[in-house]
């Protein structure tokens, strides 16, 4: 019978009737004023809601509780006369059958501890000072993006972070942080202004459900979600208390922009942290895929999929994304498993982001691929890579075609890349020097580097530094900086520093960091996920950091990189073999450098270039990323040579 129930539920969700008669537009949530506040919830099959109101965030009796009304369209309303600001609520939904289920706010903007209880909020005391003037950055001439989860940034001792703020939001405020404290080497946000990244995107900053908020010593990466737009509460210094996750989350946003960078934050709308979320409480299996026999899809290999063809569920998500963006002055977004979102909901997102904030001012991406199949609506088409020629080219995607190509694959631990042993076609290699853009290339294709997300390593499997020493080092000395592995690491960062479209990486990934081999990280302890600030400023790990360092203050200057048009892979002049397992690049540059030759060496000999016409400056070798800055220049005509297992990129004057 229950199967026959969910059945018919699906049907009902999926018709053009019930949408009809009950798409709502207007607000939702607890709308707050000094005067009223007004409880407006979305549970079109309910038979009856009622409304319990608390003192506190957790325990306690209600105050009050108080029924809503029903006022059309699916929507129950309350209106509470006076100041309710710092109250907690939540439902009671009661559904056709007679069975009574306690729900949170799923439309809530603060909660209590472990986000059970939702919160009435006076948003503008959570706003610090200074706030209505905070901006972003300028948009610069290339973006260089840093994935940072808030935990692992001071989670180390040697951070120099005070211990009460290790792990918090509040680590993401401070200035002048250094190793162990010792003045001279920074860490924080000084080390990041000094790599050069641009953006730093956070990993999960919405409330989860896999971290016990008020447990320091837990960890999560926070792919669980429980509330959609509050903040996490384990990340603030006292997380029984809705405002203040709230206030510290602006307040790190605020300084991240006020030291010069743009703050992107990585969400994840593509299921709940369990099918028993508070948006199946208020109206069951309407925001889910179903299987034909009635049982949840699970595309996302999390037990659930969220139908975001459903036209609630779109407008929930459409306006979660709206909101980060205005309230939290987020200045972008990263899609996680962003195929299992169908294509209009992320056209919509990027029209509504242009529309609001201005063409192209937030940066929009996201993972192209889906865990599994999804069992989405007839006629409905996920935003993965098959799409990417047809969604709008502000919307881009993490390149997996050119990672692989570079390091090996990421489910095989032993098959190696272009960089650590492996082979790669030529061909390949310029469509990753070009973006993939373009017709013809299998892997990955799209419109225009814009839409490309070039990177070597993410949070999820192997950190670059691991999959080297996994194929190059049958010993598997993870901590080991053998001169063999930083050469392939050089040599990867090379590569990928030459690839037109968004440079991204994983925080520490310049440093060699390491999980010990350890594939996916995501529940490990904080010991093993932290960053390492002692390696950061350690001899040959220190020496692989300025690499990247150099290649990250060349790279804005090079338009022939930065180009992010549907017309920049015909700046790729020519390509060709100097020898095996080596490939070498012309393109048309300007500025500066009038043509650039980036050639990358595998091998293990040198090979010699053959040069157009004209004078080249070395820019940059498999040692030194900072030979452009050299006093006199550093200059080859006719030959050159590229070292064994290293780049040379040159620029002609």
């Amino acid at each position: 019978m229950q199967t026959m129930t969910q059945c018919n539920r699906k049907h009902l969700y999926d018709s053009r009737a019930f949408a009809r008669s009950y798409h709502y537009e207007g607000p939702l949530g607890a709308l707050y004023s000094p005067a009223c506040t007004r409880f407006a919830l979305w549970a079109p099959t309910a038979q009856a809601v009622s409304l319990r109101l608390y003192r506190t965030g957790s325990g306690g009796q209600a105050e009050q509780t108080l029924p809503l009304r029903r006022a059309g369209r699916g929507v129950w309303l309350q209106q509470l006369d006076g100041d309710w600001d710092g109250w907690y609520y939540e439902y009671i939904v009661t559904d056709r059958e007679g069975t009574a289920r306690r729900t949170a706010d799923p439309w809530a903007r603060a909660a209590g501890v472990d986000g059970a209880r939702s919160m009435v909020i006076d948003l503008a005391r959570t706003d610090p000072d200074g706030w209505a003037e905070d901006a972003a950055p300028p948009r610069t001439a290339e973006e260089i993006i840093y994935e940072l989860h808030v935990k692992d940034f001071s989670h180390d001792p040697a951070s120099g972070v005070p211990e009460a703020w290790r792990g918090k939001y509040k680590a993401l405020t401070l200035r002048g942080t250094t190793l162990n404290g010792d003045g001279v080497h920074p860490t924080g946000l000084d080390y990041l202004r000094r790599l050069g990244v641009t953006h730093v995107q956070l990993m999960p900053v919405f409330d989860f459900g896999s971290v016990p908020e008020t447990d320091p010593t837990a960890f999560n990466w926070g792919y669980d979600p429980v509330n959609y737009n509050l903040p996490e509460g384990s990340y603030a210094t006292d997380p029984t208390d809705g405002a203040v996750r709230i206030r510290e989350l602006k307040e790190a946003v605020q300084a991240l922009h006020a030291a010069g960078f743009r703050v992107i934050m990585d969400v994840v709308y593509n299921h709940t942290y369990r099918l028993d979320s508070w948006l199946w409480r208020t109206e069951p299996w309407y925001f889910y895929r179903q299987n034909p026999d009635g049982s949840p899809s699970n595309g996302s290999a999390c037990g659930n999929d969220l139908a975001s063809e459903r036209s609630m569920c779109r407008r929930y998500i459409l306006d979660s994304v709206l909101y980060w963006a205005q309230e939290y002055h987020m200045d972008g977004f990263r899609f996680d498993l962003m195929a299992l979102l169908d294509t209009e909901l992320m056209q919509d997102i990027r029209a509504a982001l242009d529309a609001r904030f201005g063409a192209g001012e937030k940066i929009l991406y996201g993972e192209p691929w889906a865990a599994g199949p999804s069992a989405m609506r007839r006629g409905t088409h996920g935003a993965g890579k098959r799409a990417l020629p047809r969604l709008d080219p502000g919307i881009g995607a993490f390149c997996d075609a050119t990672r692989d190509l570079v390091k090996g694959h990421i489910l095989y631990e032993s098959r190696p890349g272009f960089v650590n042993g492996g082979s790669a076609r030529l061909a390949d290699m310029a469509a990753a020097v070009t973006g993939w853009a373009g017709a013809g290339h299998g892997a990955f294709r799209v419109q225009a580097p814009s839409q490309t997300v070039s990177y070597l390593s993410s949070h999820d499997d192997w950190t670059l530094w691991d999959k080297l020493v996994l194929t190059m080092d049958p010993a598997r000395r993870f901590d080991d900086p053998q001169p063999a592995l930083l050469a392939a690491n050089r040599l990867a960062a090379a590569f990928c520093f030459g690839c037109q479209g968004h440079w991204f990486l994983l925080a520490g990934e310049e440093y060699g960091r390491t999980k010990q081999g350890l594939r996916d990280s995501f529940n490990a302890p904080a010991d093993l996920n932290r960053l390492d600030w002692q390696r950061a400023w350690t001899g040959p790990w220190q020496a692989l950091a300025d690499y990247y360092r150099g290649l990250m203050a060349l790279r804005p200057q090079l338009p022939a990189l930065c180009d992010k048009t549907a017309s920049a892979r015909g700046r790729l002049l020519e390509a060709w073999r100097p020898g095996r397992q080596c490939a070498a690049f012309r393109l048309e540059n300007g500025g500066r450098w009038a043509q650039l030759i980036l050639c990358y060496n595998a091998a293990g000999r040198p090979r010699t270039l053959t040069l157009p016409d004209g004078d080249w400056q070395v820019l940059a070798d498999g040692e030194n990323s900072f030979l452009w800055q050299a006093e006199p220049a550093r200059l080859v005509a006719g030959r050159a040579e590229a070292a064994p297992g290293a780049a040379l990129i040159l620029g002609r004057i």
